[in-house]
C-alpha cells in the first residue's frame, strides 16, 4: 500500500508517465477509458495504438484529441496486425521516462495504474500487474493462460532470466529507456503476431533487472468481445526458442490442422503395423 504522503505526491502529477493502450475494435470502451485514465492520473500522456479497427475506434480517438492535448493516436498498417507488434510500436513512441501498457476494456483497472507507476518511481525497472483472480474468464481461457504461464516460466528459469507470478499479464509498466533498448536490440526475435509481449521482453532483459509486482482484481469487459483464444498456447510455444517453434508447429499441424491430423493417424497406423510385424514375424516355410 502507498503511504498517504506518497499517494498524495503521486496524485499531484504523472507528467513523466505514458499509458499505452493497444486497441482493435474498442470504440465503446475507448471513449470511457481515456477520460477515466486522465481523471485518475492527471498530467499523464496516453498513446492509443489502433490495429486497423473497423468499428471507428481511430475516428473516436481523433475526436477526443481536441479535448485532450496529451492524447495521441497511432494507426497501424492493416498488413502488420498483431498485439505484440502494436505494443512494441507504442513503447517505441513513448517520450516520457516511464510507461504502462494496459487493455482498453477495463479488465485492467485504471485505478491500479498509480500503483505500478509508484513502484517505478521507487526504482523498479519493470512492474507486472498480477491478477488476483481470473474469474471473468471462461474455463478454457483460464487453463490456456495457466499452461502458457508454466511453459514461459520454465523457459525463463532455464535461461536464468527475470520472472513473474503472472507472465501472461498484459498489464505492466517499465522504464522506457531500458525496455526500448531491449526492443530495438531484440525486437526482430519477438513473436509480433503473438499476444504476450511481456514474456518476450523478459526473455531479453538483463539478468539483474529489478522486476516488481502489483496485485489487482481482473475485471469484466465493459463491452466488446475478447479477441484471444487457445492460440495463446501456440503463440507462447513459438516464443520459446527453436525447439519451442518446432513444438508449436508440430502441435498445430498434427492436432489442429485437418490434413495434419490425417497424416498423423497414417503415421501412427504405419508405426503400429511395423511394430506388429516385428513382434510377429512370418512363419518359415
Amino acid at each position: 500500500m502507498l503511504g498517504m504522503g506518497m499517494a498524495q505526491k503521486a496524485r499531484e502529477g504523472f507528467a513523466d508517465l505514458t499509458v499505452v493502450l493497444p486497441t482493435y475494435n474498442e470504440v465503446e470502451n475507448i471513449q470511457l477509458i481515456v477520460p477515466e485514465v486522465f481523471r485518475l492520473c492527471p498530467g499523464t500522456h496516453i498513446v492509443v495504438v489502433d490495429d486497423s479497427s473497423r468499428d471507428g475506434t481511430g475516428a473516436a480517438v481523433s475526436e477526443m484529441m481536441a479535448s485532450y492535448p496529451k492524447l495521441r493516436l497511432i494507426e497501424r498498417d492493416i498488413s502488420k496486425k498483431g498485439l505484440t507488434a502494436s505494443v512494441m510500436e507504442g513503447i517505441d513512441s513513448v517520450e516520457t521516462e516511464f510507461f504502462v501498457v494496459m487493455d482498453a476494456d477495463f479488465q485492467h483497472p485504471p485505478a491500479s495504474v498509480e500503483n505500478l507507476y509508484w513502484e517505478m518511481r521507487q526504482g523498479a525497472d519493470l512492474v507486472v500487474g498480477v491478477r488476483h483472480s481470473m474469474g471473468p474468464l471462461r474455463f478454457s481461457r483460464k487453463m490456456a493462460s495457466w499452461g502458457a504461464h508454466k511453459l514461459a516460466s520454465t523457459y525463463l528459469w532455464f535461461r536464468r532470466r527475470p520472472r513473474s507470478a503472472d507472465l501472461m499479464s498484459g498489464f505492466f509498466g517499465g522504464r522506457t529507456e531500458m525496455v526500448r533498448e531491449v526492443i530495438q536490440r531484440k525486437g526482430m526475435r519477438f513473436e509480433k503476431k503473438g499476444f504476450k509481449v511481456l514474456f518476450d521482453i523478459l526473455k531479453f532483459c538483463p539478468r539483474g533487472t529489478n522486476v516488481r509486482e502489483v496485485g489487482f482484481t481482473f475485471g469484466d469487459r465493459v463491452s466488446g468481445h475478447s479477441k484471444l483464444s487457445s492460440d495463446i498456447v501456440l503463440s507462447v510455444m513459438r516464443q520459446c526458442g527453436a525447439f519451442g517453434k518446432l513444438a508449436g508447429f508440430s502441435f498445430e499441424f498434427f492436432l489442429i490442422n485437418r490434413a495434419g491430423r490425417v497424416l498423423g493417424l497414417l503415421i501412427l497406423a504405419a508405426i503400429f503395423a511395423i511394430a506388429l510385424m516385428m513382434g510377429n514375424p512370418p512363419a518359415k516355410p
